[in-house]
C-alpha cells in the first residue's frame, strides 16, 4: 500500500441534466427539426453558455422580450416559466407559442393563483431578479412579495398573520430557503407551507450527493454558468459540507492547475442544465493530471420523465403564418433568414 492516499475522484450522481432541462431542450431541437429555422426563444432556455450556444448553431434564436421576436414566428418560453402578462404579449404581437416551462415550475405558479384567489399574502422565497421569480410573481402581483433569504423576514409586512403561505423557488439550497422559512414561522406562528416541498427533487438530490462527497473531498469542481441558481447553490453546500475549496466552471479549460496543488481528492458534479459532455471534458482534464481513480457517490436514483410540450404537435408554421396575415403582418417565410 502507498504510504499516502492516491490522488482520486469522487463523482457525484445524480448530477446534470434533470428532466426539466431534458424537455426544454429536447423542445427546442424538436421545434427546429418540425418546423425549420428560425425557432425563437424568450431567454436562455435553460442557464448553460454551452446549451445556448449548441442550439444557436442549429438556428434558435434566442431573445429577452417577446416584442423582439417579428410577427408570423414561432416563440419558445424557457424553462424557467414565464408571467401570464408574457402569453399576452406573443398573442398581440400575432406569435405562435411553445411552452417549455417545467412542469415543477408550473405547479408553484398553479400553487400561487389558487392562494391567491383565496386571497392569502404569499411570501415568495427567492432571489430578486431571477426569471423563475418574475413569472411566479406575476401570476399574483398583488398578493405576493419576495422574499430573498432569513435577512429580508424583517421588514415583511402582512394584511393577517392568519392568512399567509410560503413558496418558493425550485432551484435553492434547501438548507437555505428552510431557515428562511424557520425565520418566518418565528414572525408569523400560523404560516402556512406549501401543500408539498416547492424545492425540486433534482435540486435535492445534486445538493444530497454534494454533501455526501463534500466532507471527504480537498476540492469540489461544479460544472455549470454562473447564471445558473442550482450550480451556485451546489458550490456552496460543497463548502458547508467540508470542502477545503470549491469552484464552478462552464468549461474543463477554466480549471486553474493552481488548485490542485496538495489535493488528493477531487470532487466532481454539475449543475440541472449540464449536458454530461462538460462533465466528461474535466474528468479528462484531470485524468491527464493524475486523477485517474474515479468512485461514484451516489445519493438518488432518478426516473423521472416529462412528455415534451403539446404544442409540438400541432402545424405552427401554418398557425404562426396565419396570425401574421391576420395582423397584416409579414409571414414567418420573410424572416426565416434572421
Amino acid at each position: 500500500m502507498s504510504a499516502s492516499p492516491g490522488r482520486r475522484v469522487l463523482l457525484a450522481a445524480p448530477r446534470g441534466y434533470c428532466a426539466g432541462v431534458d424537455r426544454a431542450v429536447i423542445a427546442v431541437e424538436k421545434a427546429l427539426e418540425q418546423y425549420g429555422a428560425p425557432v425563437y426563444v424568450r431567454h436562455e432556455i435553460v442557464h448553460n453558455k454551452y446549451v445556448v450556444q449548441t442550439l444557436e448553431k442549429k438556428g434558435a434564436i434566442f431573445v429577452e422580450q417577446t416584442e423582439e421576436v417579428p410577427p408570423g414566428n414561432i416563440v419558445m418560453f424557457s424553462a424557467h416559466g414565464v408571467a401570464p402578462v408574457v402569453h399576452e404579449e406573443a398573442e398581440r404581437g400575432k406569435l405562435a407559442t411553445i411552452d417549455a416551462t417545467c412542469p415543477l415550475v408550473t405547479k408553484v405558479h398553479k400553487e400561487a393563483v389558487r392562494f391567491a384567489n383565496e386571497d392569502y399574502d404569499i411570501l415568495l422565497i427567492g432571489h430578486e431578479g431571477h426569471e423563475e421569480v418574475i413569472g411566479t410573481s406575476g401570476e399574483a402581483p398583488d398578493h405576493i412579495q419576495l422574499v430573498d433569504g432569513p435577512g429580508d423576514v424583517a421588514k415583511v409586512e402582512v394584511r393577517d398573520p392568519s392568512k399567509v403561505v410560503w413558496l418558493s423557488q425550485t432551484t435553492l439550497s434547501v438548507d437555505e430557503t428552510m431557515e428562511t422559512v424557520d425565520a418566518l414561522k418565528d414572525k408569523f406562528p400560523q404560516l402556512i407551507s406549501p401543500p408539498s416541498d416547492d424545492i425540486c427533487y433534482a435540486t435535492q438530490n445534486r445538493q444530497l450527493a454534494v454533501k455526501q462527497m463534500g466532507a471527504e473531498s480537498d476540492l469540489v469542481i461544479v460544472v455549470g454558468s454562473r447564471n445558473s441558481s442550482n450550480s451556485k447553490r451546489l458550490v456552496e453546500v460543497a463548502k458547508i459540507a467540508g470542502a477545503r475549496a470549491a469552484y464552478l466552471v462552464d468549461f474543463a479549460d477554466e480549471i486553474d492547475e493552481a488548485w490542485l496543488e496538495g489535493v488528493n481528492t477531487v470532487g466532481v458534479t454539475s449543475g440541472a442544465s449540464v449536458p454530461e459532455v462538460l462533465v466528461e471534458q474535466v474528468l479528462e482534464f484531470l485524468s491527464r493530471r493524475g486523477f485517474e481513480d474515479v468512485e461514484i457517490v451516489k445519493a438518488a436514483e432518478e426516473s423521472i420523465t416529462f412528455s415534451l410540450p403539446k404544442e409540438l404537435r400541432r402545424d405552427l408554421r401554418e398557425e404562426a403564418a396565419a396570425l401574421a396575415a391576420e395582423r397584416g403582418g409579414a409571414g414567418a417565410g420573410e424572416h426565416s433568414g434572421e
